[in-house]
């Protein structure tokens, strides 16, 4: 029997933690066990107050093809609910995702490549929303998902046809940022990562919260103020402007207490 621990691999090294979604022979096909599994992995990452970033990637050639199929056998009403805390868990992680994309990246491989924060692709890479194949409602928070990402028009198109669309068309229509040749894909990510690294993670992790709240309609004034008080209080929020008029590079010192709020 597939277990959920060896099919969703976690490695952190210093500030990034890379999770692997590891089923290569089943194309990385995603268990109810498997996105159980996520969500709690999304709250041990949460707790860690040394983290910057995540790397969400696939093993072997896909990036994930989708749920197992035995899946759909599962309690309609508990199958929605454990997806969409997963997807939840993710897309509300305090800390910068990055989806590293290769091969196939269908269903619910979709539906976690949308909810990480950036997504970089090889231009091997199909991707798709396929439940009108199966008969099945998209749910709502992925439909928002898609919709905040790609617009109304793309993300109909999308669940319409159910037809895959390649690497240069989803770059086209905004549901990924970065396209690269195969081979380059690993370096594409790790410089992404090395970009952001050396910057305020205040700064980051406080336009992350406020990003996602002003798509989702909620209240970004309050959150703003939470984090102008945690700046004030901040070595940081020194450092950068004395940095720049000494002509150094900034040296950031500020890290988030695991119990942050984070963004909702």
């Amino acid at each position: 029997m597939s277990q959920p621990d060896q099919d969703l691999l976690l490695s952190i090294d210093g500030p990034v933690a890379t999770l692997t979604i590891n089923r290569p022979a089943k194309r990385n096909a995603l268990t109810v066990a498997m996105w159980r599994r996520l969500a709690e992995i999304c709250a041990e990452l949460d707790a860690d107050p040394g983290l910057r970033v995540l790397v969400v990637t696939g093993a072997g050639p896909s990036f994930c093809a989708g749920a197992d199929i035995s899946s759909l056998s599962e309690d309609e009403a508990v199958l929605k609910s454990v997806v969409e805390a997963a997807e939840r868990a993710l897309r509300d992680l305090a800390v910068p995702s990055i989806a590293k994309i290769r091969g196939h990246c269908l269903g619910g491989g979709n539906q976690i490549a949308v909810a990480c924060d950036l997504r970089v692709a090889d231009s091997t890479t199909s991707f798709g929303v396929p439940p009108a194949r199966l008969g099945v409602i998209y749910p709502v928070g992925s439909t928002r998902a898609l919709v905040e990402l790609v617009g109304p028009a793309a993300a109909k198109r999308l669940i319409f046809t159910a037809q895959p669309i390649d690497a240069a068309q989803a770059l086209r229509i905004g549901l990924v940022e970065q396209v690269v040749e195969p081979a380059e894909l690993d370096a594409a990510v790790a410089e992404l990562v090395a970009t952001m690294l050396p910057l305020a993670p205040m700064t980051q992790f406080a336009g992350k919260e406020l990003i996602n709240l002003i798509a989702g309609g909620g209240d970004a004034d309050t959150a703003f103020e939470r984090w102008a008080a945690q700046w004030r209080l901040s070595a940081d929020g020194t450092e950068g402007p004395q940095a720049f008029l000494a002509r150094r590079a900034p040296v950031f010192s500020w890290r988030r207490e695991p119990t942050d709020p984070g963004p909702r």
